[in-house]
């Protein structure tokens, strides 16, 4: 992890603090797809949304309507699921800023079709909270296997190992990400060093 910083170098970036509603419905719709798939899926949403992805405005479409974006019938009921929830305040995001992670990531999956990736990303993304080790996530996990060529990505094996990384396990996952989407994990360690 060390050469992979001083490789990378110093970080920078800004939490996505504009749209949490937003922010939660683009994860939505990129469970279990390519990034490349749900890029486009949500491009479509948006422009079905005049730009502005609102509770406001999918409360005011058919279930047919969203679905007509190239996402599936559960992912819509996820949507609905989420939007109910902000609409009758069972989820106020302003509130989840003042709770540790543990009680974040409860209070936002109590919403059925949000799981344990979908709020680690949130608390990662928008909270900017410095310590969660997102083990869920695909592209974590591509990284994790590249940088300490493993094939072992057992939570307990991954929690033990990034154990040195907290309590910055989330500026470390970034640097996992920058890996991947940089193309750095297509070479084996040894050679980017």
């Amino acid at each position: 992890m060390a050469s992979l910083i001083i490789k990378i170098g110093n970080l920078t970036y800004v939490p996505h603090d504009d749209n949490s509603y937003g922010f939660l419905v683009h994860e939505i719709l990129e469970q279990m797809l390519s990034t490349k798939a749900a890029r486009k899926i949500h491009e479509r949403l948006q422009k079905l949304c005049n730009g502005n992805i609102t509770p406001e405005r999918i409360n005011s479409m058919t279930d047919e309507q969203i679905k007509s974006i190239g996402t599936s019938f559960q992912k819509v009921r996820y949507i609905r699921n989420l939007t109910n929830a902000v609409i009758d305040r069972t989820i106020i995001f302003d509130s989840l800023m003042s709770l540790s992670d543990e009680e974040a990531i409860k209070a936002l999956t109590k919403i059925q079709g949000i799981g344990n990736w979908t709020a680690k990303m949130y608390l990662i993304f928008v909270l900017n909270r410095p310590d969660v080790l997102p083990f869920e996530d695909g592209a974590f996990l591509q990284s994790y296997k590249w940088l300490y060529n493993t094939d072992d990505v057992s939570k307990e094996s991954i929690i033990r190992k990034c154990e040195c990384w907290k309590p910055y396990s989330s500026i470390a996952s970034r640097y996992m990400y920058i890996a991947l989407d940089s193309g750095m994990t297509k070479k084996t360690v040894e050679n980017w060093r």
